[in-house]
């Protein structure tokens, strides 16, 4: 919006705030140089609420400013309102300024992500003429560090860690320099005056070198483990070439299987080890530049161990100076594996005692530098389906970037989920999602997810009225939840991950929700996972599940998928589908001790719950084809499964045998079921006619879609609802996206997905915020149990 100007004089003076993305991104440089080409005076300042500009000129000379802010703002800016009043202060005939921010507004502006080197910067970092050359801290109003560095609004340099380090006569010559690209540059900085890296070795002792980064790579080529403080924390690097120097770092990381990152020096590296699409190549060198999941090459020369029985290589480009500097030294290897710098399960290191204590056993070297990180962000994870880029992890590049509402809300923490979990913060018309903070099972990442919180609340100023959580008693988070003694609303989580659909596409009407999860504790008490909703803003209605399958022996199940192998020959065909004359071959190796412990659990039903988690049916489907018995990190079947189903001949979703899984109503009373034993007899018939597993497993990914979709189609008849949202941390799977997009659309139905926030659990706070928001607002009094079992 653009208000309109005052009209009573030919000459005006107006104050003009603009909100959004509009601090750290080259805004006030913008409008100064902007305010020179129009002749105006006045000045500009950041201020709590974005960048206030005091303009004084003729009435059809500032309508024109006003437009060119909107249409001219820099690539990294996005405006979000833009408001006109009339300037109460008589301003400077003579000259336009940037002056001093004012501190006094509430803190409502969008804080800039960290960005990745701009083109100009990369050519001063290796001109050897250039006084920043080779310098691993090279940034300019366009690029570098934000989040990480900002300590509190506006955003000015003694508000950011570089406060340590006063600019030299050179670095402030620029910084003052309208004319200059480092025109209030924050972070400028240069050999002279800035930070400064240091080798040290693995207990930490500083080495003498003169190249720090030469000496670094030429420990990678030898296959040493380098841990080096980044961005955003630390990363475990390593020669990804090399078996045997990823096999070490597996060892010492406790991480068997779990695919690593990679980074390598530019495009066309890239294609050399990955098939890149045009969409996939736009976000690879995206300002964001986050790790895009791309299918690897046959031919690739990476060691077969740093993404083992997965089908895609999640690639990177370099983003920092840093990274460049690594990858133009002699020698350095083609591909570096460049992982979290932490123990498993743990957050990453930021500092640098820190790292030395936590990494020393890891790493056989460390690269530190002495700017503090004040944020610790995770490298975001993007992966491009059905030609859309959709974002698994959102952190570096994207985080704290608000989302935009179209209602309002009061100030609100919503504590999110137990995996994969972030939280996020609501006032007015927005919500702000924290980074990826992880999963919350030990006290140093909740020690982490607490800091975060308290530190963003600061920064935007909340001080919330009430807090939303999820309905799991034992989630950590929902702890953190009711120790801060607000009002307390409990938000089920499969309608949180429908809300968050709804308010990243601005969908207010009720919605069919495909909701394709692992597991969530339903109101009735119940595990769900694998659901079809009609769900509202405030308020959901189950329609239909998945039928459910026992957990024998509990959580152990989720992580042992033979075992759901087994509930769900035991769901399909009872005690004789787990007789040795009955078991597919994959299942015969299991000991008859276990079977028949595992047959007792599920016929008694102690510790053997029952859940309708579409997660843990895949599970069943990957311990039935014996391509994961047992699972080291969370989604491993799934995923090895996918996989597995892209190798099959054909993945054409037209030519897919129609499929129609009966779904029964249990007599009137409660949901629709769909029945998941004929995806068990049809996986079952096809092993013992000895068929190849991935066009099982294809079939499998046909099947669900099929029967789920045709079900959906017949409800939106029933109810009159057109629009479809998906989400669940299966939807991850682009099989299982894409093909639903292809069959609903074919059934005139709109689909809806989660692309700027995870369809995983990183987005459930985000429909926490809104549902519990909402809800407050309306004074239910029966807040977060209006969910129907």
């Amino acid at each position: 919006m653009v208000s309109r100007l005052p009209t009573s004089h030919r000459q005006a003076q107006v104050e003009i705030l603009v909100t959004g993305t509009v601090q750290g991104v080259g805004f006030r440089p913008f409008v100064y140089t902007l305010a020179s080409r129009f002749a105006l005076t006045g000045d500009v300042a950041n201020t709590g609420t974005g960048v206030l500009i005091r303009a004084r000129a003729d009435q059809d000379v500032l309508d024109s400013f006003v437009a060119a802010i909107r249409s001219q703002a820099p690539p990294l800016a996005i405006v979000d309102d833009i408001v006109v009043t009339t300037a109460q202060d008589v301003l400077s005939p003579d000259q336009f300024r940037i002056i001093t921010s004012d501190n006094r507004s509430l803190a409502t502006t969008a804080i800039p992500a960290d960005i990745g080197l701009c083109a100009d910067c990369l050519a001063e970092l290796l001109d050897k003429d250039n006084r920043r050359y080779r310098y691993p801290f090279i940034n300019c109003t366009n690029c570098g560090p934000r989040y990480t560095i900002i300590e509190g609004l506006p955003y000015d340099r003694p508000k950011t860690s570089m406060r340590e380090f006063p600019m030299c006569a050179a670095c402030e010559s620029e910084y003052n320099d309208p004319g200059n690209r480092r025109f209030h540059a924050q972070p400028n900085a240069c050999p002279e005056c800035g930070p400064e890296i240091t080798l040290h070795d693995a207990d930490g002792n500083r080495q003498n070198s003169d190249d720090p980064v030469s000496d670094l790579v030429a420990g990678l080529a030898l296959g040493k483990i380098a841990a080096i403080r980044g961005l955003g924390g630390f990363h475990l690097v390593v020669n990804a070439c090399s078996e045997e120097a990823v096999a070490r770092l597996r060892r010492r990381k406790q991480r068997p299987d779990k695919p690593f990152a990679i980074m390598v020096a530019d495009i066309e590296a890239a294609r050399r080890l990955c098939h890149i699409d045009e969409n996939e190549e736009r976000v690879l060198r995206s300002f964001e530049q986050p790790i895009v999941l791309l299918r690897k090459k046959e031919s690739s020369p990476l060691a077969e161990n740093v993404a083992p029985k997965i089908a895609e290589l999640g690639l990177m480009l370099p983003y920092t100076p840093l990274h460049h500097l690594l990858f133009t030294s002699p020698g350095c290897p083609r591909a570096l594996v460049m992982t979290s710098g932490n123990r498993s399960g743990m957050p990453i290191c930021t500092g640098n005692s820190e790292a030395v204590e936590t990494l020393g056993a890891i790493a056989d070297c460390f690269l530190l530098h002495n700017r503090e990180i004040l944020t610790r962000v995770d490298d975001s994870l993007v992966r491009v389906i059905h030609k859309k880029p959709a974002l698994l992890r959102r952190a570096r590049g994207y985080a704290p970037a608000k989302l935009q509402l179209a209602m309002d809300l009061p100030q609100i923490l919503a504590c999110g989920s137990g995996l994969k979990s972030t939280f996020s913060l609501g006032r007015g018309n927005a919500v702000y999602p924290s980074q990826h903070i992880g999963d919350l099972e030990n006290a140093e990442t909740l020690a982490f997810y607490q800091e975060s919180i308290d530190h963003m609340q600061r920064l935007y100023q909340i001080k919330p009225e009430l807090v939303a959580c999820d309905l799991h008693p034992d989630y950590l988070s929902t702890h953190h939840a009711r120790q801060t003694n607000l009002p307390l609303y409990p938000v089920q989580h499969h309608h949180a991950h429908a809300v968050s659909v709804m308010a990243e596409h601005n969908l207010s009407s009720p919605v069919l929700a495909i909701i394709m999860d692992g597991v969530g504790l339903g109101t009735d008490g119940r595990l769900w996972g694998g659901e079809i909703l009609k769900a509202g803003l405030t308020d959901f209605e189950r329609l239909a599940h998945l039928s459910p399958l026992q957990l024998p022996g509990g959580d152990v199940a989720a992580r042992e998928p033979w075992r759901m192998a087994v509930a769900a020959l035991y769901a399909t065909f009872g005690k004789q589908g787990l007789h040795p004359s009955s078991l597919p071959t994959t299942l015969q190796s299991i000991p008859e001790k276990q079977r028949a412990v595992i047959g007792a659990l599920l016929e008694s039903g102690l510790n053997a719950p029952q859940t309708s988690s579409c997660g843990r049916l895949f599970d069943a489907i990957a311990g039935l084809l014996g391509i994961c018995p047992k699972m080291s990190y969370e989604g491993q079947a799934a995923m090895e499964l996918e996989a597995l189903a892209a190798t099959a001949k054909t993945s054409d979703w037209i030519s897919a045998p129609a499929w129609n899984c009966s779904a029964t109503d249990d007599g009137g009373q409660g949901p629709l079921q769909i029945d998941t034993g004929e995806y068990i007899k049809r996986v079952v018939d096809r092993l013992h006619n000895s068929d190849d597993i991935a066009v099982i497993a294809l079939e499998f990914h046909h099947l669900l879609v099929q029967s789920v979709s045709g079900l959906v189609m017949r409800l939106a008849e029933q109810t009159g609802i057109r629009q479809v949202v998906l989400s669940g941390g299966c939807m991850q799977n682009s099989l299982l996206q894409e093909g639903f997009f292809s069959l609903l659309n074919r059934g005139d139905l709109e689909v809806y997905t989660g692309c700027a926030l995870p369809v995983n659990d990183g987005a459930v706070s985000v429909g926490q915020a809104i549902i519990g928001g909402l809800q407050y607002v309306s004074c239910d009094s029966d807040a977060g149990n209006r969910g129907q079992g």
